[in-house]
């Protein structure tokens, strides 16, 4: 009879994962790296994409091949599983991209869903930095419109993705920085997830979408976006407020009766877990240096 630990002693041997787990992976690492400001456990300033009153809908040759390159080229960030069809076509799927959400299909020829081959519409997307997303684009087999370069409305470019798709890129403003005070984020603790969002969902129409962690949820409603984290915590509304001076601010804090947490460094800037002179928790943030 082999002995099992036999198998322990043969050299290793390398193996290609499964695409969908390397996507999911890949997606994973690039949210935790690049997105740091889109958090939904210790509170950041961040918008939570929804669709909106206008939202894209792409007819795509390859969705698999789209949706990697959508997160390589825009930061873009997968809302959930992809549909797949009988067939093993996608039939829909979700990214967030800011603010927003773009959907898209595989193309579906006996329904007229169906890419652009030449001209098409072009859809319009803001990036941190336009020429590093152009550039990425083309490293990636886009086909180059327009370089990009400066003009009265602002820095951008424009290419025709591998998909069909034309995209006009535009550098987004930097945004004002937030006044010292200002709730910048707000996270809803409850003791259970799956039981508040039903109810929220139900009484006020709050939609949620996966956080980066465990029992983490961003949520959107009519005038509100913030997180909704369960768990063993203080239950109820938790603020996060800007600070100009952060470690001045928890000196306050102190002298205030109130209990300072640790400064935290992260990639959206420095924060600290704090709690009032009457036990009440709150976060406090400071914007990172430009």
């Amino acid at each position: 009879m082999p002995e099992p630990f036999d198998a322990l002693r043969r050299p290793s041997e390398r193996v290609a994962p499964d695409p969908d787990f390397a996507a999911e992976l890949r997606d994973n690492l690039r949210r935790a790296i690049l997105n740091g400001a889109d958090m939904t456990t210790t509170a950041v300033p961040a918008a939570t994409a929804s669709p909106r009153s206008l939202t894209p809908y792409l007819a795509v040759s390859d969705a698999r091949a789209a949706l990697d390159f959508y997160v390589e080229v825009f930061g873009a960030i997968r809302r959930g599983d992809p549909i797949l069809m009988d067939d093993g076509r996608i039939g829909h799927a979700e990214l967030a991209i800011g603010d927003a959400v773009l959907m898209l299909a595989e193309e579906h020829p006996e329904i007229g869903h169906v890419a652009p081959r030449e001209g098409g519409a072009s859809v319009r997307v803001e990036v941190p930095d336009a020429d590093a997303s152009v550039a990425r684009a083309l490293e990636l087999g886009a086909t180059l419109i327009r370089a990009v370069s400066d003009s009265p409305y602002g820095r951008g470019g424009s290419f025709r993705d591998p998909f069909g798709q034309r995209w006009l890129v535009s550098q987004a403003a930097p945004k004002p920085s937030p006044a010292p005070g200002q709730a910048m984020y707000f996270t809803f603790q409850v003791p259970e997830a799956e039981p508040a969002k039903s109810f929220y969902g139900a009484v006020l129409g709050w939609e949620f979408t996966p956080g980066s962690v465990s029992d983490a949820w961003s949520f959107s409603g009519p005038g509100l976006e913030g997180g909704l984290w369960a768990g063993d915590r203080q239950i109820g509304w938790k603020l996060m407020y800007a600070v100009a001076d952060l470690d001045a601010a928890l000196t306050r804090v102190r002298e205030q009766g109130g209990r300072a947490g640790e400064v935290e460094n992260h990639p959206y800037g420095l924060t600290a877990d704090c709690t009032d002179n009457q036990g009440i928790e709150f976060w406090l943030w400071q914007q990172p240096a430009k």
